[in-house]
This record gives C-alpha cells, sequence and structure tokens, in this order.
C-alpha cells in the first residue's frame, strides 16, 4: 500500500502514466500529474481520481523545460509535505527511417524522452536525499533494450533511460532511493493504437503470449517497485512484454 506517500507522474493524464496514477490513487497515494497540453484530458484525469479520496494536482508544462520540473517537484513536496515517488513516464513518438529523420525529428524525441527524465530525476532527487528514502521508476521500452526500424530516436531515448537508470541507481542507492526502469512492450494505448493494422498484426506474431499488455499491466509492475516490498530491489530494468523481447 502507498498510503502517506506521494508522487510526481509525468505524462500523467493518459495512457500508461494515467494507468498508474490510478493504480497508485487506489493505494493512497497522493499525486502531481504532469501534463503538456492537453487540459481536457487533465481535468478528466484529476475528477477521476478524485473518487479514491487522495489528493490530486496537475501540473502543466513541458518535460524538456528544467525550470518546469524544478517548479513542478517543488509543488508537490509543499502541498504534500514531501516527495516519495517519482515515475518518469513522458514520452513521443516521432518514427521514420534515419535516411529520412532530420536531427530535429531526433532531438526532439530525445529531449522529451530522456532529457525529461533527467530534469525531474535531478530535483525529486534533491528531496528523496534530504529524508534518505524515495522511489524513482523510469519508462523504458523493449525497444530500448534490442533496438526497432524506424525508431532510431526513439530506441536511443529509451535505451538512455536505461542508462540514467543503472547510474543513478548507483549514485542514490546509500541515500535509500531506489531507481529502476520498466521496459513495456506492445501495451494497448492511444500510441500503438496509431500504429496500422499490419504492423500491430506483426508485433502480436513476435508476442509469446500471443496477445498485447494492458496499461494495468505496467501499472501493477509500478505499484509494486513504490512500495516497501520493493527496499531491495534497485538498477533493474523488468520487462513487461509477454515474452517478445525473446
Amino acid at each position: 500500500m502507498l498510503k502517506g506517500r506521494s508522487a510526481v507522474i509525468t505524462g500523467g493524464v493518459r495512457g500508461i502514466g494515467f494507468g498508474i496514477a490510478v493504480e497508485f490513487a487506489k493505494q493512497g497515494a497522493d499525486l502531481l500529474l504532469c501534463y503538456r497540453s492537453n487540459d481536457e484530458a487533465a481535468e478528466k484525469a484529476a475528477k477521476e481520481l478524485a473518487q479514491y479520496g487522495t489528493k490530486v494536482l496537475t501540473a502543466k508544462g513541458d518535460v524538456c523545460d528544467e525550470a518546469f520540473a524544478e517548479s513542478a517537484v517543488k509543488q508537490a513536496a509543499e502541498e504534500f509535505g514531501q516527495v516519495d515517488i517519482l515515475v518518469n513516464n513522458a514520452g513521443i513518438t516521432n518514427d521514420k527511417l534515419i535516411l529520412r529523420m532530420s536531427k530535429d525529428d531526433f532531438t526532439k524525441v530525445i529531449d522529451t524522452n530522456l532529457v525529461g527524465a533527467f530534469n525531474f530525476t535531478k530535483y525529486a532527487a534533491v528531496h528523496m536525499s534530504r529524508k534518505k528514502s524515495g522511489r524513482i521508476i523510469n519508462l523504458s521500452s523493449v525497444s530500448g533494450v534490442r533496438g526497432n526500424a524506424g525508431q532510431a530516436n526513439y530506441s536511443a531515448s529509451k535505451a538512455g533511460i536505461i542508462g540514467l537508470t543503472l547510474s543513478n541507481a548507483k549514485e542514490l542507492g546509500r541515500r535509500n532511493i531506489t531507481v529502476n526502469a520498466i521496459a513495456p512492450g506492445f501495451i494497448d494505448t492511444e500510441m500503438t493504437m496509431a500504429l496500422s493494422e499490419k504492423q500491430r498484426e506483426a508485433a502480436l506474431g513476435q508476442i509469446s503470449m500471443g496477445r498485447y499488455g494492458s496499461v494495468q499491466d505496467v501499472a501493477k509492475l509500478a505499484a509494486f517497485l513504490a512500495s516497501d516490498d520493493a527496499s531491495y530491489i534497485t538498477g533493474q530494468v523488468i520487462g513487461v512484454d509477454g515474452g517478445i523481447i525473446m
């Protein structure tokens, strides 16, 4: 259970981020959900989460902006009294073959997916270090583990998340802060639904369990990693992929 804990979740109003927020709220955590632009989705998410009886705040901004990361973490610390959990979930795709990918196509994905995680980790770790306790959970991907054609930018960003996770786990362990990564495979979200039917069928053929994953599959693992039961687990990259990595 996460009662009495507070969590900052980037990209927290839709998809996997919102699924994690729901699971955390069910377990009693107060939440600050960060989002970039969709005010309607943010309002809807906050309203839905309020039914669980925990405090729910939203913060609008771009995770690439270091000042936004600093202010969002500060807001959570002031409103909740502490920052116990950080979930770096915000991410975008911009798939193109490398021969057609511009530098801007590449850097935009890196900035959101990887630099954004760095920004929030930097400021959350300050608060966690003061109380010598914390959980940082980073969303990587199977694409970051094995690569994927047409996703040089996305795969690089998610591989970078793994490096960030391992380095920070080594740095922050003595402060009783665990840092782990989750590497989802094909999860039913808006992002994967945007794929063509041919792409979805091809992916399904690679999954040994013969089905796509659900947001809840990822959320349950995130809640476990955020709990006291995972206090001796750090520096791990855990796949939630139905066996596609094999």
